[in-house]
């Protein structure tokens, strides 16, 4: 149930960040609606096929395809007062990461995968939706430009496992893993932190 619980709020912060970067690009109803969709339920998806689950987890409970649609009429109803546009989508989409993150853990954990392969997993789950709304949008995904983006997933994953080591309580260790994924990326754009470019500037 807490599982559920913390996928459904990760569907509900990526289905508002796909609807604030399209209205940003000024789309029509549908074309929002399907951006939303895309951007909550893609790296799920993703997850989904690579363990093996047929069908997707967003096909066999229709509670995703509802909370989508009421998050992206609540986005659109109240953008007025979802005020200062990049801040909430950052806000949005952080949280969604976070969330998306441990949610990819627990699947890999359940699966049984080598807690590498869950963190990776969890890494995309987190990830994927984000850089298909921004392709959709035809903007660069985050995940390629410089901002520690994917770096937060895969330390958030890293305290979950080393904190599984001396906590059996997964309840508490998701709060700390997701925590951890919203401080890192947080500090990162606060502080202007990013990952060194490979290739230097030349005159």
């Amino acid at each position: 149930m807490f599982i559920q619980t913390i996928d459904i709020l990760g569907t509900i912060a990526f289905a508002i960040s796909g609807v604030l970067v399209a209205m940003n690009k000024r789309m029509d109803p549908f074309g929002v609606l399907i951006i939303a969709f895309v951007t909550a339920v893609g790296g799920g998806t993703l997850r989904d096929i690579m363990v093996g689950v047929e069908p997707v987890s967003w096909m066999r409970n229709m509670t995703f395809v509802y909370v989508i649609i009421g998050s992206a009429v609540f986005a659109v109803l109240f953008r007025k007062q979802i005020s200062y546009l990049r801040k909430s989508l950052f806000l949005f989409d952080t949280i969604g990461i976070a969330l998306y993150t441990l949610v990819g853990i627990e699947t890999g954990l359940k699966a049984g995968l080598h807690p590498i392969i869950c963190i990776a997993l969890g890494t995309m789950t987190a990830c994927f939706g984000g850089v298909l709304r921004d392709i959709l949008c035809s903007e660069i995904p985050v995940i390629f430009r410089k901002e520690i983006y994917a770096t937060a997933c895969i330390l958030g994953g890293l305290s979950y496992f080393l904190l599984l080591q001396f906590f059996e309580d997964r309840d508490y260790l998701f709060i700390i893993g997701g925590l951890v994924v919203i401080v890192v990326r947080i500090l990162a754009v606060r502080f202007k932190i990013s990952l060194p470019s490979l290739y230097k500037n030349e005159d």
